[in-house]
């Protein structure tokens, strides 16, 4: 089969002490699979410090990495015709704007209709690039913006920049409760110890930061603008959560519905019946890897998400 090669070298942060080597690389090294990386250990393509890696070893940080990465052709993955919200398009990058119910990777229970084969659909030479040139992602019903790298080396610097936080993320989010004021939250997070399709805030979790700002407050709801700092699993859901604010919609951490007092049979059926978390990734910010020029990206809301303001904005008028 044939393969490209790509040569990452990494100086590892102090701040991964601790931790297995193969979950470090898999962290900052984001467009391989750990499974990836793992295979390249037992093939000798990564080195750390000149000498060969096992996926256990533990980092101390300041260690240098040299990987090797082998990458044949995306076989595995069916390539299918199917739609895409395509906001931008060049050489080097396309910005995706992904509607909720829309898986972007395939995986257990989703092998098709994925991002990932409607990608390789518009771009056969995507199966070149990790992933289809996916360079993060978001969850099956979170709507909104994603970046991909449509060149190894595109990737490779997007990757980079989202590792060092310089890929900036908005979202608009409708919580539950009326908020007083935005804030921030730096919080580590990591997965549940008895809910294992759940993350929660946990004191040897991972670094989370999720900053927040009152867009539109209504009577029992508000309108959220979150900008995320770390991009770590269900993090605005988790911390929205934990501040008391949980993302309408939301089957897991959205806990019981409220509505405000005297809400019309309408807007009733409408928060009863909002059946995905209502967060949407509205704003892109980025270093293009062909020009070196920061470029911004807007996403409108979705036909759901917006019918579901328009409610509660309707409610607030008319209790004003």
């Amino acid at each position: 089969m044939p393969s490209k090669f790509q040569t990452h070298r990494l100086d590892l942060p102090p701040e991964y002490a601790g931790r297995r080597l193969d979950q470090v690389l898999a962290q900052i090294l984001s467009q391989y699979s750990r499974s990836r990386i793992q295979r390249w250990m037992t093939e000798g393509a990564i080195l750390v410090n000149g000498l060969p890696a096992r996926a256990r070893d533990l980092v101390t940080g300041g260690e240098s990495v040299t990987v090797e990465a082998r990458l044949p052709e995306e076989t595995g993955i069916k390539a299918e015709k199917l739609p895409l919200d395509i906001v931008h398009e060049d050489a080097a990058i396309i910005i995706l704007n992904k509607p909720p119910g829309v898986v972007v990777h395939p995986g257990a229970g989703n092998p098709g209709k994925t991002l990932q084969n409607a990608l390789l659909a518009h771009d056969s030479k995507l199966k070149r690039v990790p992933r289809a040139g996916l360079v993060h992602r978001i969850d099956k019903d979170t709507s909104g913006l994603l970046v991909v790298a449509r060149t190894i080396d595109a990737q490779t610097a997007l990757t980079a920049e989202l590792a060092e936080h310089e890929i900036e993320r908005e979202y608009l989010a409708v919580c539950t409760g009326a908020m007083t004021g935005g804030g921030t939250v730096d919080k580590p997070i990591d997965r549940h110890r008895s809910h294992r399709l759940k993350f929660t805030v946990r004191s040897d979790g991972r670094e989370a930061v999720t900053h927040y700002r009152i867009e539109k407050r209504f009577r029992q709801h508000t309108l959220a603008r979150v900008r995320l700092e770390t991009g770590r699993t269900h993090q605005i859901r988790v911390h929205m959560e934990h501040v008391g604010y949980p993302i309408v919609g939301d089957p897991l951490y959205g806990g019981r519905k409220r509505y405000p007092k005297g809400a019309t049979p309408e807007l009733r059926e409408t928060l009863e019946h909002f059946r995905r978390q209502a967060l949407h990734a509205a704003k892109l910010t980025l270093t293009h890897p062909k020009t070196g020029k920061r470029v911004s990206f807007d996403a409108p809301l979705p036909e759901d998400l917006q019918g579901l303001i328009d409610m509660l904005q309707r409610d607030m008028d008319e209790n004003s």
